[in-house]
Order: C-alpha cells, then sequence, then structure tokens
C-alpha cells in the first residue's frame, strides 16, 4: 500500500496536544516525497522527505512559537500512521495518526 495520503494526527508536544493534518506526496522516484504539515499554530512544508518501504523521514521548519528545525520519522502501517517529531533541545515528541478517507 502507498504511503501517499492525508493523515489527521496528534503530536504530544511540551505544550499539549497538538492536532494536524500531515499530507504525504511521493515523488515520481518513489523515494521521495513532499508535503505539510497543518494545525492550529499554521503550517509548515516538508523538506527532504524520503521514503524507505513504509518509513517515512522528513524535516520541517517551525517558526511558532520559536524558530527551530523538526526532524520526523514515521512508519505507515495500513491506514496507521506512527512516529515521532525531534524538536532539538525539547527532546522527541510521539506522533500518531490515520489516513483519512
Amino acid at each position: 500500500m502507498s504511503v501517499a495520503g492525508t493523515y489527521d494526527c496528534v503530536t504530544k508536544s511540551p505544550m499539549g496536544d497538538q492536532k494536524s493534518t500531515f499530507t504525504v506526496v511521493p515523488g515520481d522516484d518513489g523515494a521521495s516525497f513532499t508535503g505539510s504539515n497543518v494545525g492550529a499554530m499554521g503550517g509548515m512544508d516538508v523538506e527532504d522527505g524520503k521514503i524507505d518501504g513504509n518509513t517515512l523521514t522528513w524535516k520541517m521548519k517551525m517558526t511558532v512559537p520559536m524558530p527551530m528545525t523538526l526532524e520526523g520519522t514515521a512508519t505507515i502501517d495500513g491506514d496507521q500512521l506512527t512516529g515521532s517529531v525531534n524538536a532539538g533541545a525539547f527532546g522527541s515528541m510521539p506522533m500518531t495518526g490515520e489516513r483519512k478517507g
């Protein structure tokens, strides 16, 4: 099954649960992806998105509440996304999601 899709996600951050919509758009090569993660505090574009089987890795530049680069990794199992987002000094935050529709 393709990893492509839109996922309703929750990231457990130090500021509480952050709900977001994570979009995965695989590239033609099947080894890269683009997309975005959009939540209450705004949206971030996926950078350097890589696909390895059913595992995704990516980076995002956060600006609110402070500028930093987030590093994400997730595994897609059916319609379930399970992973984490590393926020530098704030550590790793669990991220879960479910594919929409």
